[in-house]
């Protein structure tokens, strides 16, 4: 079983318990979030233990203090196993166990992590923010070689949705109808290559900008119907 395709029951597992999930955010694997409580959860995915999973999850708790490893199910000597087990839990980890079964993916908890005192970091921020600023689950957790969707990204596509629409615009524009506060800074910065300046203040999109609903047609479709929606109350 591959790292994404642990993912899919991993994320359902947290979902039936409340949770909020996103893929990939800031290098972890999983992230889980009640929109209730502070509580930040982070799932390490892999196909088996080893140090390179364990080095990982470890380094996650400096973001959070409740940090699983989720692993396939494999038949291990039961001595094996109970080391295994031992090694994760004395780390302050939780584990969790995913098996295949003729009905679906099963995903046992095996133990959740050791109570830590509650981690405040810029990193734990950063996740955080992310989490708050992303508007849907692009992301499959475990991927790699992939282009990320990130709440970057999401709000550069939201722009170039109402530039689509409106053509030459300012920010101060932009802002009143729904785009975000750094929407100045992304088209300035132009690292996708979308925007360019035709004024002081006033940007359009380059002929790269013109070709991300050809690329981005999923996002682009919610970003759309929010745009018609903000254009029509004018």
């Amino acid at each position: 079983m591959k790292e994404v395709e642990l993912y899919p029951p991993v994320k359902q597992f947290f979902e039936e318990r409340g949770y909020l999930v996103q893929g990939e955010v800031k290098h972890c694997d999983l992230v889980a979030q009640r929109a209730d409580e502070d509580q930040l959860v982070i799932v390490e995915l892999k196909t088996g233990p080893s140090m390179s999973l364990l080095v990982q999850a470890t380094e996650r708790q400096a973001i959070s203090e409740c940090v699983y490893v989720a692993i396939p199910g494999k038949k291990y000597r039961r001595s094996q196993w109970r080391g295994i087990q031992r090694v994760i839990k004395q780390l302050g980890l939780g584990l969790l166990v995913v098996t295949s079964s003729k009905l679906g993916e099963v995903v046992t908890e095996h133990f959740a992590p050791e109570p830590m005192r509650r981690i405040q970091s810029r990193k734990r921020k950063a996740v955080t923010k992310e989490l708050a600023e992303r508007n849907a689950s692009y992301n499959i957790g475990g991927s790699t070689g992939t282009e990320l969707m990130t709440a970057y990204r999401q709000n550069a596509i939201l722009i170039t949705c109402f530039l689509t629409t409106l053509g030459e615009s300012s920010a101060a524009q932009l802002r009143k109808l729904g785009t975000p506060a750094n929407t100045s800074q992304i088209m300035m910065s132009n690292h996708y290559g979308w925007f360019e300046r035709v004024s002081r203040g006033i940007y359009q999109l380059t002929a790269l900008g013109k070709e991300a609903p050809e690329k981005y047609s999923d996002i682009w479709q919610a970003a759309n119907k929010f745009v018609t929606t903000a254009t029509l109350k004018q």
